[in-house]
C-alpha cells in the first residue's frame, strides 16, 4: 500500500487515534485511521476503508487492517484483515487466539496481500495521493 504510506508521510506527525478523510470525486472517499490497537504481531494497526451507505448505515467497501512498521525512512503496511459489508464477508488472515498463540492462514494472507497490491494500484491511478496532498497544502 505504497499510496497509503505516501499519504501518511505527507500528513506528517500524526497523533494517536488520527483519522484522515480524503474526498476524491468521482471516487468514493477514503478513510485512513489509527484504531489504537495492536495487530497480531504486536505492531500498531491502521484501518483503510471506503465507506458507502445502505439504508443510512455506513458500509465498508472494503476495509482492510494493516500493521504498520517503520523501517528506516520507509513505512511498511502488512495486511491481516479484510471486510466488505455489502458481501457480508469478514476475514482475518493472521490473529491470536485466547491463549495468544499466533495463527496465520498462508493462502488467505497471500490473497489479502494480492488484493492490497491491486487496491493500491487503483488508489494511485485514481489520484488519492494527489487529492490528499492538494487538500493538505491549503
Amino acid at each position: 500500500m505504497r499510496t497509503v504510506a505516501l499519504i501518511l508521510m505527507e500528513a506528517g506527525e500524526l497523533q494517536p487515534g488520527f483519522h484522515l478523510h480524503i474526498d476524491n470525486p468521482p471516487w468514493m472517499p477514503l478513510d485512513i485511521e489509527d484504531i489504537e490497537t495492536s495487530g497480531p504481531n504486536g505492531l500498531p494497526t491502521i484501518s483503510v476503508a471506503h465507506y458507502g451507505k445502505q439504508n443510512g448505515d455506513p458500509m465498508r467497501d472494503p476495509e482492510m487492517l494493516f500493521e504498520v512498521q517503520r523501517d528506516g525512512g520507509e513505512t511498511v503496511l502488512s495486511p491481516y484483515y479484510w471486510r466488505n459489508d455489502y458481501l457480508g464477508i469478514e476475514q482475518y488472515s493472521s490473529y491470536r487466539d485466547d491463549e495468544q498463540k499466533l495463527f496465520t492462514l498462508a493462502g488467505l494472507k497471500r490473497q489479502h496481500e494480492q488484493f492490497a497490491r491491486l487496491w493500491d494500484k487503483n488508489l494511485r491511478a485514481q489520484g488519492y495521493y494527489e487529492a490528499f496532498a492538494h487538500s493538505h497544502s491549503r
